[in-house]
Formats: C-alpha cells, structure tokens, sequence
C-alpha cells in the first residue's frame, strides 16, 4: 500500500491546514521549517496549482515527505505526508480527480457551487483512486441543501469565507454556525477557511471545527513563521 494511501485524517483530533499560494520557493522554504507533525496538512493552493500544474502537487509532496521522514506521531506510528489538492473543481469532477491523484494529492477540493452531477462524479473518482474528497462551501448559503442531493458524502465540507469577501465586506463573518449545524445532520469532518489570526483559528477549533486552514501568515517566510505555526498549533488543541 501506498503512502498516499495510509495516510488518513482522524476524528476527534483537530488538524492545522497550511495552505500555500505563492511560489514553488516560499513553499519550499516554509516547509523546511514546519514542525514535523501529523496535526499538520499541507495544501496546495489555487494559485499555486495555476502557476505551477502538476509539477507544484508532486514537488511539495515530495519536499513535506522529506521533512516528515522518521518522525513519529503519539501513537509510535510514522507520519505520511497529507497534500490537499485545492483545484477548485466545478466541472469534469473525476478527470480534475485524476490530475491530482496522480500527482501525490491525498484529497481533492470541489466548489460546492458546482453542479450535483459534477460533486457525484467528483467523490466517486475519489473514493475509486482511494483519496478524500473535500467539498468548498464558500457562497453556499446552505451547505446542507448541496449535500442532501449527493449520492454520497464528502470526508470533508470547507466552512469558507473567501479573499475578496473579506477585503471587501469588512461585516462578514466567517460561517460557525454552520459547522453544528451540518455535523449534525451528516457524519463529516468540518474545516474553516478564511481566518487567519489567532482567536479566529481559536474560535473555529472552539466551535468544532476539524480543520483550520490557514494562509496568508505562510504566505511568505520571516523570521516570525515558526513561532507562528506553533502558536497556531497551540490554539487548536
């Protein structure tokens, strides 16, 4: 089996998604410093996979794999890297699926906004090549609704309130209340996208989230990133 294949997201355990979206290089350089930790996913961001295609999964797999090695978790186990793939997919779910299988993604995210047909076929090329599919709920007003029409459900829903919303609408808030409200009604992990500063990362984990996703504190690497992750860890346990 695989790498790409144990590597799995457990229940009950929140998780620091790390989300790159600058270049090949500032991914490189930050990932050489992240504390070697299976609380720790990688995502390759939009931008990143535009600029870079395949080339961009692939290397930054292989470059958290290379910091990972030897590492073990709290239970004695090694820790595999976890590449989150964001391809945004809105069409040709199974065939975007494959790009980012092949390349080293252990999950793949599609828009929430995408047609039913596209998130069925989506998971379904998911669950056939053995990765997560993540579904992005951002402009969804009612996660819920997307997900009573699929045939079957994602391991993940993304909770996100997006760049230009929150440049732009300085009054929208990002969607806890959704988090409840959907793990209440469908056995799925929730993350949160869209809030990057500490009581934000904190409020989500106080919420239930899952997952907190960050990315414009690792979009670039200083002398404070390090210390950011790890305050970052600190809030979500």
């Amino acid at each position: 089996m695989s790498q790409k294949k144990t590597s799995r997201l457990y229940k009950k355990k929140h998780y620091l998604q790390v989300a790159f979206n600058s270049t090949l290089e500032e991914a490189r350089q930050i990932i050489s410093i992240l504390p070697p930790s299976d609380r720790i996913i990688i995502e390759v961001g939009t931008p990143l996979i535009k600029e870079y295609g395949a080339l961009g999964i692939r290397s930054i797999r292989s470059w958290w794999e290379a910091r990972l090695a030897g590492n073990l978790n709290e239970r004695g186990e090694q820790i595999f890297p976890y590449i989150v793939a964001d391809m945004k997919t809105i069409d040709r779910g199974a065939t975007e699926v494959a790009i980012a299988a092949h390349a080293g993604a252990s999950a793949v995210i599609a828009m929430g906004s995408a047609p039913t047909e596209t998130l069925n076929a989506f998971i379904a090329s998911c669950e056939a090549l053995n990765i997560d599919p993540m579904i992005d709920m951002m402009n969804v007003e009612f996660p819920i609704n997307v997900l009573r029409g699929l045939k079957h459900q994602p391991k993940v829903v993304i909770l996100h309130r997006g760049v230009d919303e929150e440049r732009d609408n300085r009054g929208k808030m990002l969607p806890l209340h959704e988090i409840r409200r959907t793990k209440g009604a469908y056995d799925t992990l929730i993350a949160v996208a869209g809030g990057d500063t500490p009581r934000e990362v904190q409020s989500a984990a106080f919420n239930d989230a899952d997952i907190v996703v960050i990315w414009k504190s690792v979009y670039k690497r200083t002398d404070q990133t390090l210390d950011i992750i790890n305050t970052f860890l600190k809030e979500i346990k």
